[in-house]
Order: structure tokens, then C-alpha cells, then sequence
């Protein structure tokens, strides 16, 4: 036994020396790759000196120093000892090399490293001079104490780099959690952050920031990381973020990276949504659009957080079902609060009668928005009624101010809007008696910027909005807001753009160019949307930065076939609704796996549609989706056969896509087809994938995929 613990012995004593060369030479370091992969084995090591000191301190104090058969019971002692001093040392390279890659902040480490170290060197001392240290049980039960210490010392320093700053003691430490409620909701604070903190910052933290990349505050999140900057509203894809999400989940880029807790589909979908949008960090949830996809992704995710507690009983159910139109919805703030919110839609529909209705749930009505409604001064007493109001939004009425007297008994209101509306600086004189008011907003007012000062003053405890007025700082446009909803139509009908900043030009292209201020096309209300095609837009204006694009593809279908007959079934996993896919009116989206697509990679897709009727066909137009790094590629060649019957059907044309020559963010495509007008009653489709992936690619030599929605006729 004596020779087996020798080895072991001078193994330990001579890592140990190493260990400390390393430490000592520490800055001049350079590992190469085989030194790393040793590295990397660290997570997968440390439990071991773990789980073997514990067992050593236990046995040294109650076990090993028992009269009874003392001899085995020094030798298992012995033996724990020494190998946990040889695991110990292991461990602490592996973690010395690792710590020398890329992303861990040196300054941050230092307490892990040097507590791992302390526990290695102990560890060494305590087996040379076991036999002294057995003998005097004050030095026994010290050694003990400070190794349990070091451990419960390297492993929450360890945590914290792997997990996140104080993640062990996490779950009991509430006090950074925010209640929020849903009108003081921020998109980015209380939507995106909290998922970037869960599902991201692990890896990207000031203690361990993997590609360079910090994403603990906003500065370093616009900054980037190693690879470039994070988002980009003009891309497909979104930019990098959403293109290393979106990555199979066995690549080695995807992220967050296997092993991790993995984003949801809404998740995803909220990100791809808040960056579209122009990724603001300070936009408020409820300052969206009531039908704006952020806002109905993250709505419930505030229901249960109500701050307020309401005295008033609630209003009986079928009151406020009696309530509801197509033009006015009433609703519970919360599920199961007796507080109501109110929103009026179809400004001309609206009639103050309309109005005077909600006084059946007046002491419920805690939220009332008219914007853009025709409301006057004289609806305001009907609005001074509701005591219980708490938010108000009137932007955009035909209210003067002279009404605003009446809203002096709303008590609880807290916030007011009246942007847009004709109201002068001296009739905001009442509101300086609301005690609850916090935030009034007039920005877009005949309130001259000499007015704000003495508004600030008579209403102290308010945050006034005014909007922005400076007249030498250059500012960026915001995007143009499409406001077709459908991308599919099946006649012709008016583009709508419009854009908030007023005096905007906005150019517009249909070829796949970026829009300029100089050859691109201008928009008017004249234009109509009479084919498919991909619009790009931007917003002009003198004294202003032009805004980023937007961009949309629109597709036409003014024929649909009687029924479709698929002859090759799509791959089990990407079924869709079989052949009525392709003619159901629904476009798919980025995401592959929605149900929205059909997906062929061993065999072709081969398609009928039949007309009981001749129809006369001039253009094909097949929608499709490429992705690249998910192998969906172009097809190699798509074919077009068409005839009066299914039996003499004739090869119209045969299409041999381009394919890509790099990897980019997906997109959709339209695949045309020009053909000759002529009546048929049947037309073949026959969709061949790419049978292996280029040279360059990652997947190069496998099969690759074609993924395709809808048929689109003319």
C-alpha cells in the first residue's frame, strides 16, 4: 500500500509545482488547442474534489480517529486524502487553462482562481503532515472548517461566472423584483430584458463574456460583441441575434448554445418583434397599438401584476358583455379585478351617446382611451363622472381645453394625454388640482415651447411631455408604417404608407433596390398595388436623417384552382395541410417548423390543380422560403406542364433558380413564371431540391431542403 501512495503522493506534489509555475508566469501564457480542450474539462471535473474532500473531512473527524481497527481506519483516511489532494490539482489546472480563453473578465476571477488554488495546496499540506494534524484535534477541526469554507467560497464565485452575478442565494433575495402594472409596463425593462437575462446572460456578463459580448446594460448591448452588433430592423433575419437563434440547435453557433435553457417560440417572436420595431429601451407597452403584434405577445404577461387595490365591486358580467361592439371594448384590467378598461375604435362611428353608456360601470372604469376620436369639451363631463379613472387618453380629439374644469373630480387620475389637441397653456390651470396626476402629455399642442416652463412650474409634481424641440440637432426619421395588412390580394387595391412626423416624404421601389431620396419613386394615395411584388420604403424630410427601410412582399392571386392533388407526400415533419396548403391564402413565415410549410428533401414535390372550368393562366408565381443555414436552399429547377386535361399535359417552362454562393439571414421569395395566355383545366408542378449542398457550405454533400407554401395564379 506504502508505494501506490507515494506515487500518488509525488503526482500531487509535482502538479502542484506546476500549478504554481502557471500562477506565477500567469500573464505570459499562451495554450495551444489540445492545452484548451484539457480546459474545457473543468465543469466536468470540479465535482469530484468536491464530493471527495466532504467524505475526507467527514471520515477525518468521526470515523477515522475511532480505537476501534484504527490502522484501516488511517489507511481509508489516507487514501480519501490523497486522492482528493490529486483531483483537487487537476481540477485547478483545467480551470487555469480555462480561464485563459476569450470572454472571462480577469478581474472577476480572481476570487475563484485563488480559492480553487488555496483548496489544491491545502489539500497537499494536510496529506504531508496528516500524522501531526490527526494528533491535535484543534488543528484537525480548523483544517476542516477552512477547507469546507474555500469550498462554499470557489463554488459561489464559480456560479457566478457560469450562472450569473449571486446566483446561488438568488431565490431567496426578492428584493429587485419589479410589480408592475400593464400601463407602466416598459417594452424593453420588463419584456425583453427579463429574457435576456434568463436565456443570455449567463454566458454574456461582465464575468464572462463570450465573443466579447456583455449584455448587462443597454450601452454594451448596441455595441456588440466580437462579431459585429446585435440587430438590424433593415435585415430579413433581424441581424445576428435572431440569425444565432434560428440556427439548428446541434450547431455549434446556435444560441443560446445546447445544454442551456432554450428560448420559446414567443420569446422568439417577441425579440424578432421588438427589434423590427426599431428596438427602442424606452417605448411603453401600452403607447402601442392596440393591434400591434409586440402589445398582443406581451399583454398577459402583466394581467396578474396589478399594484392597485380597488374598493368598488366589480360589474356583473352581463353588463359588461352589453357593453362590447364592434367600435367599444370593456374589459377586466386583470383577471378577476373588478377594473374595467375602456378603448373606442372607428372614429366614425363614435357618438357621445356611446359615451354616456359606460356610466352603468362608472365607479369600474379605471382607463379610458379616445384617441383619435371626435370627442369634444363638452363629452368631458361626461368623463368627470368616472371617479375611479386612472389613465385617460383624449390625443387627437376635438377638445379645446375650455371643457377641462370637468375632470377636476377625477381624483385618481394619474396619467393624461392630450397631444394633438387644441387646448392653450392657461386652461391646463385645473389640473393642478388632481393629487394623483404624474404624466401629462402635450407635445403636438398650440402650446408655445415659451409656455412648457410655467406649465412645469404650476404642476410641480408633473411629468410634462412635450415632445421634442430642438432646431439644430439632426434626428432620425422613423420608418414608414405599412398599413396594408394583407400581403395576399386577389384585386387591386391602394398601397397605404403614412409616416408620424408631419412634412415626410416617402420614396418607395418594387425592383429589390434601396430607395434614395433622388430616382426612387414618391408616394402618393394613387398607388395601387395590381402585382406581386417586394416593396422597400423609407421616409425623407429636410433637416432630418433619412429613416431606416421597411420592407414587405406583396403577392397577387386573382385565380384559385377548384382542388389540388399532391402526388408526393412532403416530409412527415413538414406536412402542413397537404395540397390545400397550396392555395389556402395563408403565407408562412421565418419560422420553418409553424405548420405553415410544406418541406421536401428526398423526393420532389409533384402538385396538381385542376379548374372543372378552361381558365386562361399568364403568370405561376410559387412562394418559398430559403434558409440557408438551415439547409433550405433554392430548388435546383422547378417545371410548369399545363393542358386541357390531365392526359395531354404539355412542359411550359422549366426554371433553373441561382443558387447562393454564402450564407445569409432567411428570406421569402417569389419563384415567376411568364407564360403564353392560354385556357387549361390542369396544371403540373413538379419542385426538384437541391440534391447536395455546395462546397462551401456547412452541410456540404447532404441533401438539401425546399420549402414552399402557396401557388399564387393570374
Amino acid at each position: 500500500m506504502r508505494y501506490p501512495k507515494t506515487l500518488l503522493y509525488n503526482i500531487t506534489f509535482s502538479l502542484n509545482c506546476l500549478l504554481a509555475f502557471l500562477l506565477f508566469f500567469y500573464g505570459s501564457i499562451h495554450l495551444p488547442g489540445w492545452v484548451q480542450v484539457i480546459g474545457r474539462m473543468h465543469p466536468l471535473m470540479l465535482h469530484f474534489p468536491i464530493v471527495l474532500l466532504v467524505l475526507c473531512i467527514f471520515w477525518e473527524l468521526v470515523m477515522g480517529l475511532r480505537q476501534s481497527d484504527k490502522e484501516a481506519n488511517l489507511l481509508i483516511g489516507d487514501a480519501l486524502l490523497i486522492i482528493a489532494a490529486l483531483a483537487s490539482v487537476v481540477t485547478a489546472l483545467m480551470g487555469l487553462f480555462l480561464s485563459k480563453e476569450d470572454g472571462y473578465t480577469p478581474s472577476v476571477l480572481v476570487w475563484h482562481k485563488w480559492a480553487g488554488v488555496s483548496i489544491s495546496f491545502l489539500l497537499l499540506a494536510w496529506y504531508a503532515f496528516r500524522k501531526h494534524i490527526r494528533q491535535r484535534k484543534i488543528i484537525l477541526i480548523t483544517s476542516s472548517l477552512a477547507a469546507m469554507v474555500i469550498i462554499v467560497v470557489t463554488g459561489h464565485q464559480g456560479s457566478n461566472i457560469t450562472h450569473g452575478e449571486n446566483y446561488l442565494l438568488a431565490p431567496v433575495l426578492h428584493d429587485d423584483i419589479r410589480v408592475v402594472k400593464f400601463e407602466d409596463a416598459m417594452v424593453y425593462a420588463d419584456v425583453v430584458h427579463p429574457i435576456l437575462q434568463v436565456k443570455c446572460m449567463s454566458c454574456h456578463n461582465s464575468a464572462k463574456a463570450k465573443g466579447q459580448l456583455v449584455m448587462e446594460t443597454q450601452e454594451l448591448l448596441l455595441k456588440g460583441g466580437r462579431h459585429g452588433v446585435l440587430w438590424d430592423s433593415t435585415d430579413s433575419q433581424a441581424g445576428l441575434l435572431l440569425q444565432r437563434i434560428h440556427l439548428p440547435d446541434d450547431d455549434k453557433k446556435h444560441m443560446p448554445p445546447a445544454g442551456k435553457p432554450q428560448l420559446t417560440t414567443e420569446e422568439i417572436a417577441i425579440l424578432y418583434r421588438w427589434i423590427k420595431t426599431g428596438a427602442s429601451f424606452t417605448t411603453k407597452l401600452a403607447m402601442l397599438a392596440p393591434a400591434d403584434s409586440l402589445r398582443l405577445l406581451t399583454a398577459s404577461l402583466f394581467t396578474q401584476k396589478e399594484t392597485d387595490v380597488f374598493s368598488f365591486a366589480a360589474a356583473s358580467e352581463n353588463n359588461i358583455d352589453k357593453l362590447n361592439n364592434a367600435y367599444r371594448i370593456v374589459r377586466p384590467l386583470a383577471t378577476g379585478s373588478p377594473a374595467l378598461n375602456v378603448e373606442f375604435f372607428g372614429a366614425a362611428q363614435y357618438q357621445p351617446d356611446q359615451l354616456k353608456e359606460l356610466l352603468e360601470v362608472k365607479q369600474q372604469v379605471v382607463a379610458l382611451n379616445l384617441n383619435k376620436m371626435p370627442v369634444t369639451d363638452a363629452d368631458l363631463k361626461t368623463i368627470g363622472q368616472f371617479v375611479n379613472l386612472r389613465v385617460l387618453n383624449v390625443s387627437f380629439t376635438n377638445i379645446t381645453g375650455t371643457g377641462l374644469a370637468a375632470l377636476a373630480s377625477l381624483k385618481e387620475l394619474r396619467e393624461l394625454s392630450l397631444s394633438g389637441t387644441k387646448v392653450q397653456a392657461a386652461q391646463l390651470k385645473p389640473l393642478a388640482g388632481l393629487p394623483k396626476l404624474g404624466l401629462l402629455t402635450i407635445w403636438n399642442t398650440p402650446i408655445q415651447p415659451n409656455e412648457f416652463s410655467l406649465i412645469q412650474k404650476q404642476l410641480s409634481k408633473v411629468k410634462v411631455e412635450t415632445g421634442f424641440t430642438g432646431d439644430t440637432t439632426k434626428l432620425l426619421l422613423t420608418p414608414p408604417v405599412i398599413e396594408n395588412e394583407e400581403v395576399i390580394f386577389t384585386k387591386n387595391v391602394s398601397l397605404k404608407l403614412k409616416n408620424y412626423v408631419k412634412g415626410v416624404t416617402i420614396r418607395y421601389t418594387t425592383d429589390g433596390t434601396e430607395p434614395d431620396s433622388v430616382n426612387s419613386s414618391v408616394y402618393s394615395k394613387e398607388v395601387m398595388l395590381d402585382k406581386g411584388f417586394t416593396l422597400k420604403a423609407r421616409a425623407f424630410k429636410n433637416g432630418w436623417i433619412s429613416s431606416s427601410t421597411v420592407e414587405k412582399t406583396f403577392f397577387k392571386s386573382s385565380i384559385k384552382p377548384d382542388s389540388v392533388f399532391l402526388v408526393t407526400k412532403a416530409n412527415p415533419d413538414f406536412l402542413a395541410d397537404g395540397g390545400k396548403t397550396l392555395i389556402d391564402g395563408q403565407k408562412g413565415d421565418l419560422n420553418f417548423k409553424g405548420g405553415k410549410w410544406l418541406g421536401y428533401k428526398d423526393r420532389p414535390l409533384e402538385a396538381y390543380l385542376f379548374f372543372n372550368n378552361p381558365i386562361n393562366i399568364s403568370t405561376i408565381t410559387l412562394s418559398m422560403l430559403i434558409d440557408i443555414n438551415r439547409f433550405i436552399m433554392p430548388p435546383k429547377n422547378i417545371e410548369v406542364w399545363a393542358g386541357e386535361t390531365q392526359a395531354k399535359l404539355k412542359l411550359l417552362k422549366t426554371l433553373t433558380p441561382q443558387q447562393p454562393d454564402s450564407a445569409k439571414g432567411a428570406y421569402f421569395t417569389g419563384f415567376d413564371f411568364m407564360l403564353k395566355a392560354q385556357p387549361v383545366t390542369c396544371i403540373k408542378l413538379v419542385v426538384k431540391p437541391v440534391p447536395a449542398l455546395p462546397k462551401w457550405h456547412k452541410g456540404k454533400g447532404e441533401k438539401a431542403w425546399a420549402f414552399i407554401d402557396e401557388v399564387f395564379l393570374n
